[in-house]
C-alpha cells in the first residue's frame, strides 16, 4: 500500500500540473469581457475579506487600548464586585464557562457523532422520515440563538425536565444550539472517507459495525474534532440563551452544575460593560481580550488539527 502510494505521488502531481496548465490556457482564451468580470468579482471578494479583517483588527485594538490597564492575574483569581472595580475579576464566570463547555462536550459528542453515523451509514435516504430529519438539522443550524434560549426555558428549565435555573440547564441549552453544527461537520467528515475503504473491509470479512469502528471513524476523527471545536467556540461566546435559562449577571461564588446560581464569561462582560464607571469599562474590555484569546486559540487549533491530521487517501 505504501509503495503504491509512493509510485502514485509523482503521477498525481503530473496530472495536477497538466490540469492546471489546461485551465490556465482556457482562461487566457476567454473573451475580454469575461476576464474583466472575473477580475472584478475576485477584487470584490478580496475587498470583503479586507473589510472583515479590518473590523476584527479595530475590535482588537480598541479592546487592548481600553483593557490593557486592567489585565492582571486578579482577573482569574478574584470574584466580581459592584463597588470596587480595582479588585473585581472573572473567577466565577470563567469557572462557569468551563463547566458549561464541559457539559456541552459531554452531550454533543456522543449524540452528534451517533446521529451522523446513522444518517450516513444506516439511514435509508428514500424514506421520508430520514429526509425530514436531514432537512430539520439543516434548518436548525440557522435558527437564532435566542430561540434556543426560549426552548431551553420552556422545556429544560421548566416543562418536562424542570431542572430549574441551574448550570446543567445552560449546558443542555447550549448543546442544543451547537448540536446541528456538530452533526453536519461529522457527516461531512464521514462522507469524505472513500467508499473503497468500506468495501475493502467488508470484502475481508468484517461486519458493518467493525468497518465503521476500525476504518471509518479513525479516518474521520480529524474532521469530527474540528467541527466539535468550532461548535464549542460558538457556545463559549453565547450570552443571549444563557440569560433566559438562569445565568445571573452577578455571582460571587463558584458555580456548581446542579445548584442554583451561575454565570458565564460573556454574561459577566455584559454586566461590566453596562456600568458607567470607566474602571468597569476597562474590566469589560479586559474580559473581551481573555475571551478573544480563548476563541482564537480554539479556532487556530481546529485549523491546525485539520491540516495536520487530515487523512490523504
Amino acid at each position: 500500500m505504501t509503495m503504491g502510494s509512493e509510485r502514485a505521488t509523482p503521477r498525481n502531481r503530473l496530472a495536477v500540473a497538466g490540469a492546471r496548465a489546461t485551465t490556465q490556457a482556457m482562461l487566457r482564451d476567454q473573451p475580454r469581457g469575461d476576464v474583466i468580470r472575473n477580475t472584478l468579482f475576485a477584487a470584490l471578494l478580496l475587498l470583503a475579506i479586507l473589510i472583515a479583517l479590518a473590523g476584527l483588527v479595530a475590535l482588537l485594538i480598541q479592546a487592548f487600548a481600553q483593557g490593557a490597564s486592567a489585565l492582571s492575574i486578579d482577573l482569574f483569581t478574584n470574584g466580581p464586585s459592584s463597588i470596587r472595580p480595582e479588585s473585581a475579576g472573572f473567577r466565577p464566570a470563567i469557572i462557569g464557562s468551563l463547566e458549561l463547555i464541559a457539559g456541552v462536550i459531554l452531550f454533543v459528542v456522543p449524540i452528534g457523532i451517533g446521529a451522523a453515523l446513522y444518517l450516513e451509514e444506516y439511514a435509508d435516504k428514500t424514506r421520508w422520515w430520514n429526509r425530514l430529519i436531514e432537512v430539520n438539522i439543516q434548518n436548525l443550524a440557522a435558527v437564532p440563538s435566542i430561540i434556543y434560549g426560549i426552548l431551553g426555558l420552556s422545556f429544560i428549565v421548566r416543562g418536562p425536565l424542570d431542572l430549574g435555573f441551574v448550570l446543567a440547564a445552560g449546558s443542555l441549552t447550549l448543546a442544543l444550539l451547537v448540536l446541528p453544527m456538530v452533526i453536519i461537520a461529522a457527516r461531512e467528515a464521514i462522507r469524505a472517507v472513500p467508499d473503497s475503504i468500506r468495501q475493502g473491509s467488508l470484502a475481508l470479512g468484517a461486519t458493518k459495525w467493525q468497518t465503521i469502528r476500525r476504518q471509518v471513524l479513525p479516518a474521520s476523527i480529524p474532521g469530527i474534532v474540528t467541527g466539535v471545536i468550532l461548535a464549542v467556540s460558538r457556545a463559549l461566546g453565547e450570552a443571549a440563551p444563557l440569560l433566559l435559562v438562569g445565568a445571573a449577571a452577578f455571582v460571587t461564588f463558584d458555580p456548581e452544575p446542579f445548584s442554583g446560581g451561575y454565570t458565564a464569561l460573556p454574561v459577566q462582560i455584559y454586566n461590566y460593560a453596562t456600568r458607567s464607571q470607566e474602571e468597569f469599562q476597562a474590566l469589560a474590555a479586559a474580559g473581551i481580550i481573555v475571551m478573544l484569546v480563548v476563541l482564537l486559540a480554539m479556532n487556530s487549533f481546529a485549523i491546525w488539527l485539520r491540516n495536520r491530521y487530515e487523512q490523504r487517501w
